[in-house]
């Protein structure tokens, strides 16, 4: 008799996954972001990020001033290209870029080749994440890339909801 242990969870279906990224940004709207916040928010993101010893660069923008950047061994000038083109991604749509990437795959598409936008400028993939303010409506981005897409995601939810605590 063999043992297969136990089952993988099911990935959720796109609608599913939509619902997820959507419920995330409405949960993590603060009630201000400043210069101090985005030092500790980047911090945080960094302290993570060894943790695990991930090869990743982070970007904490508001508006246009770059409030925090880091590149951790193992990243390189490529994830400072990819930030760019992901936090132009939530500039554009005030979403997540894995939920604008993702709402494009749900319709059988992709954003390089639905969106008409210029994939040299725009990457719809995870990593990029708004910065909402209440009352004010997102006010910037914060942005991880060197990891699988879903994993850049992950990192930044899980560091806003310590941020937030």
């Amino acid at each position: 008799m063999t043992s297969t242990g136990p089952t993988p969870p099911t990935p959720p279906t796109p609608a599913e996954l939509l619902a997820e990224l959507a419920a995330q940004e409405d949960r993590l709207v603060l009630p201000r972001f400043t210069h101090e916040d985005a030092w500790t928010l980047g911090s945080l993101l960094v302290r993570l990020a060894r943790e695990r010893e991930a090869p990743v660069a982070i970007d904490i923008r508001r508006g246009t001033q770059q409030l925090f950047h880091c590149a951790l061994p193992g990243s390189s000038a490529d994830n400072d290209a990819w930030i760019d083109r992901k936090r132009r991604v939530v500039e554009r749509y005030a979403e997540s870029s894995y939920r604008v990437g993702t709402r494009f795959r749900a319709k059988g598409t992709t954003f390089e080749d639905s969106s008409r936008l210029d994939p040299d400028v725009y990457a719809a993939h995870g990593g990029s994440f708004p910065i909402a303010v209440e009352g004010a409506g997102v006010i910037g981005a914060v942005t991880v890339s060197g990891l699988p897409q879903a994993d850049d995601h992950a990192l930044v939810v899980e560091a806003l909801e310590q941020f937030r605590r």
